[in-house]
């Protein structure tokens, strides 16, 4: 069972780019998802293709060595691997969105010639250090500092749950840090850490309920020294610099939220048609049929709102309330749409070697991950004026 993308008014490029990228999906990354996940290894070689293909370079200019594409097409490609594996799709929401897209919106020049060719080409990954113990969705509470002494900053402090941190072509990690007050609050610069830089430490990984195959590290900096030129945008303007950067990112969440409800309702489907139980197909029961047909609409109104929101920011338009719907729609859908596929399959869905029972371990986070389903609530409270 598979949706027709051509009755969501994509361009003929938007299609073959979708289709592309979903025959990649079924024919390389399908087959090793479920050892990956097993064996919690993220398999560099389908990383590897993913880069040949141009996939990490598609929403960045062709000057920079990207593709000329925009963050809608980027979507695209984050959903069709969602479909099959949300760890690498993941991967490639996380080494653009948190990885590229700092580099090229805020960088020096400089800094983009050195830094953003071998990650648009996917040969280098790189992560964003963000949330830390005691600063989650209240990241205004970061305690990591960098100070100036003489041409280097010291940093000192600790991050978590940061993705692509610790891969064998993870290059450099971007972290927000305290460098002093303004006004009587903190100023919040952001800072490139390259991997190797004394001081830094990329602890080991989590043992995770799902995206195993996703690399996610915690990061300490003990009296960790880069040169002062690796402050990354204007100084205290990190913050607010990366929350554009994160409101970006939850359209592709939710893009890749949908790629999951997706491939729990073609799960779903499949296996309703061919499981047989009191002498008939599972399919022919109405109270199935209801399920799925809910199924379906939550993927439409996902890839729908995701579409908007997409749309609106590659036309320059304000787009924040959008993506906070469409991720909390997206991850909603896609939480349901895996609890539901997962109960169609009975005992099978608890096996991790159907992709279900990974889809119901992985969805989880989407509801948590760059922005909780509360937070989503808030911003939608505060655009219509009752927060």
């Amino acid at each position: 069972m598979t949706i027709d993308l051509a009755t969501y008014a994509l361009s003929d490029d938007e299609l073959t780019l979708a289709e592309t990228i979903r025959d990649f999906a079924d024919r390389v990354v399908a087959p090793v998802s479920y050892e990956a996940d097993r064996t919690k290894t993220l398999p560099m070689d389908v990383v590897a293709q993913m880069g040949e293909m141009g996939l990490f370079g598609i929403p960045f200019p062709e000057e920079h060595g990207g593709q000329g594409g925009d963050y809608f097409a980027l979507c695209l490609a984050i959903e069709a691997l969602a479909r099959v594996d949300q760890s690498i799709a993941i991967t490639l929401e996380a080494g653009v969105s948190l990885g590229a897209m700092p580099v090229f919106r805020f960088g020096t020049p400089e800094q983009q010639a050195e830094l953003l060719p071998p990650l648009l080409e996917g040969t280098a990954l790189a992560g964003f250090g963000l949330t830390e113990p005691g600063a989650g969705s209240d990241a205004g509470a970061t305690r990591t500092t960098a100070r100036l002494d003489g041409d280097e900053w010291v940093i000192n402090g600790a991050k978590q749950f940061i993705t692509n941190s610790g891969t064998p072509i993870t290059k450099f990690v971007t972290v927000t840090a305290v460098t002093g007050e303004q006004d009587g609050r903190k100023e919040i610069s952001t800072i490139i850490v390259p991997n190797g830089t004394p001081g830094f430490t990329v602890d080991p990984g989590y043992d995770k309920v799902g995206w195993h195959a996703s690399d996610t590290h915690p990061l300490t900096f003990s009296d960790a020294r880069v040169p002062a030129a690796n402050l990354l945008g204007e100084r205290g303007r990190g913050f607010a610099n990366f929350l554009h950067i994160l409101d970006e990112g939850r359209i592709a969440i939710a893009a890749l939220a949908t790629g999951a409800a997706e491939g729990c309702l073609e799960a779903a489907v499949d296996y309703a048609k061919q499981r047989t139980v009191f002498g008939e197909p599972l399919s022919t029961r109405q109270s199935i049929q209801f399920t799925l047909a809910r199924m379906q609409a939550r993927v439409h109104s996902a890839r729908l709102a995701w579409h908007h929101a997409a749309r609106l920011r590659d036309a320059g338009k304000p787009f924040k309330t959008e993506a906070a719907i469409a991720k909390l729609t997206a991850s909603d859908a896609a939480m349901d749409n895996a609890r539901e596929a997962t109960q169609i399959f009975g005992g099978n869905g608890f096996m991790n070697e159907y992709p279900v029972a990974r889809h119901f371990r992985d969805s989880k986070i989407l509801e948590i991950g760059e922005g909780t389903s509360e937070v989503q609530l808030l911003v939608v409270a505060r655009a219509l004026g009752v927060a």
